[in-house]
């Protein structure tokens, strides 16, 4: 396990959304090198970036089209190296982000899958053995090649899905799992990870990690073994590389498959989901714990991520973020305060936390926009970066950008003053993380306190006790600490004797030794 990852604090950056340093409209790399500081100063040691690979960009980068070449529109190979380098200087981690599950379909790879004459390639994607054979419960096209089958997508059409075979093979056409073409496909992607690698990047986020083998069980054990076999590759010969994965199940993910992190994403209805984006299918009924007037159950939460916690605690990571490129921005329905709680959450929980760019001064989620780029509903999360009331918002001098922003919104300029900002409280809260142990990745989590739709909700970390209540009305509870700093608040939360009480709307740590002991007097 990379010894950086225990005090890691991520920021994603969606590169064509962050900054435009040459004004065509769209974010590049030299843009991004250009606020590096910015990220240092929000406290960020960290960074995802999304696909910046060569790509037609029919799914935003997530159809690679070459995966060892930078795309023109973001720079060169040369200036991703430069970038990963000042990043470094600047005690910033870089990790990229791998698409191991499909390729574009103009990658040359499927061109020569495509052929009729048998080559190298013929069998390192998902083909039937006809092209009126179709593929049971999976999208698939037919009609669009002159060799005679039809092939398997993995997610949009223009993104053909990459053989690492059938976990239970029924049909001749199928691979099983040791097929050497399969074989074949996990070693060329384990052969761009060193590439990339070799190059400075401390390593990667991968998309749709559990998508690999086909017809694979219910725990997915086939996919595990691929990705286990992955991670023994980076402890011999990049041991402090770090993988984490866009799963969301930490058992088969990070116990079995060995990645470093799992993303715990929003899926409805899962733990995750009910703390902040509780409201589908219509944002007016939401009960998300953070959302003021909800019941405010925890239990919703705890319920779901304890298991995956204890399941997964003695081998990597559980990592929750303030939102990221798929997933509505919580500013969609949460105010300012609400933000300020949800995210002191986050970045005071076990796991690696991940801040999405903007959420830090909550940027705002556009409705309705027109899909740009294979994001449809996703685009309003993908809108480009608030820095200053200039054109575009400091985002870029071009007369048209490639997504709209928002109109007289939020900018990093106008709160940079503010003590008592959303920016700034977010750059106590990572400090604070950064400051105190208890606070980082691997220090032990227990519930003090988190009973059904009552509050506080009280937890411990290590020696220190933390308090939240979302709610508009005060609450107390009595618990036996004999001993009590306070160490940082938001709002007011006072502890007198051993009545905890928690103001309306606030959050607090305490130091509190032997807080992991503590439990409620009955």
């Amino acid at each position: 396990m990379p010894e950086w990852l225990k005090d890691a604090v991520f920021y994603e950056i969606y590169p064509q959304s962050f900054n435009d340093s040459n004004n065509d409209g769209i974010g590049d790399i030299a843009g991004m090198m250009e606020k590096l500081d910015y990220v240092k100063s929000l406290g960020c040691n960290a960074l995802w970036l999304n696909p910046l690979f060569d790509s037609p960009f029919k799914d935003a980068g997530y159809d690679v089209r070459d995966y060892k070449k930078v795309a023109e529109r973001y720079g060169t190979n040369e200036d991703l190296v430069r970038f990963i380098s000042a990043a470094h200087e600047k005690g910033i981690r870089v990790l990229l982000d791998l698409v191991p599950g499909h390729t574009s379909e103009e990658h040359e790879w499927f061109q020569k899958s495509r052929e009729v004459e048998v080559n190298e390639y013929t069998d390192r994607y998902v083909w039937t053995n006809g092209a009126f054979v179709g593929i049971k419960d999976h999208p698939y096209i037919a009609g669009e090649s002159r060799r005679d089958a039809a092939y398997m997508l993995n997610f949009f059409k223009a993104q053909p899905a990459l053989n690492y075979g059938w976990g239970v093979v029924e049909e001749p056409w199928q691979k099983a799992v040791d097929d050497p073409a399969c074989i074949a496909t996990r070693e060329d992607m384990k052969d761009i990870m060193r590439f990339w690698l070799d190059q400075g990047c401390d390593g990667f986020r991968v998309d749709m990690a559990d998508s690999l083998v086909k017809s694979d069980d219910e725990v997915k054990h086939h996919t595990a073994a691929i990705w286990r076999n992955v991670r023994e590759m980076l402890d011999e010969e990049y041991p402090e590389a770090a993988i984490v994965a866009e799963w969301s199940n930490p058992y088969s993910c990070v116990t079995l498959g060995g990645f470093h992190m799992d993303f715990y994403l929003d899926h409805w209805n899962n733990g995750y989901n009910t703390l902040a984006r509780d409201y589908e299918p219509n944002p007016k009924g939401d009960n998300s714990f953070f959302r003021k007037g909800s019941k405010h159950d925890i239990t919703r939460f705890l319920d779901d991520y304890m298991p995956k916690y204890h399941a997964s605690k003695d081998y990597g990571y559980i990592s929750m973020f303030t939102c990221n490129h798929d997933t509505p921005r919580p500013a969609r329905t949460l105010s300012v305060r609400e933000l300020k709680l949800f995210y002191a959450f986050i970045f005071t929980m076990p796991g690696v936390p991940f801040l999405y760019y903007g959420d830090e001064i909550g940027m705002p989620y556009l409705e309705n926009l027109v899909s740009v780029e294979g994001g449809f509903h996703r685009t309003g999360s993908r809108s480009p970066m608030h820095w200053n009331h200039g054109k575009n918002y400091g985002f870029s001098e071009a007369d048209e950008i490639y997504i709209r922003q928002a109109e007289n919104s939020v900018c990093v300029e106008d709160q940079e003053s503010d003590p008592d900002s959303l920016l700034n409280t977010v750059r106590a809260l990572i400090q604070l993380r950064h400051s105190i142990e208890d606070l980082q990745a691997d220090a032990d989590f227990n519930v003090i306190y988190g009973e059904k739709e009552k509050l506080p909700f009280v937890y411990a970390r290590g020696n220190h006790v933390l308090v939240v209540n979302p709610d508009t009305e005060s609450h107390s509870v009595q618990l036996p600490l004999t001993k009590k700093k306070l160490v940082y608040a938001i709002g007011e939360v006072t502890l007198d004797g051993t009545i905890l009480k928690a103001e309306p709307q606030s959050f607090a740590v305490f130091e509190a030794p032997a807080a992991h002991s503590t439990s409620i007097a009955k």
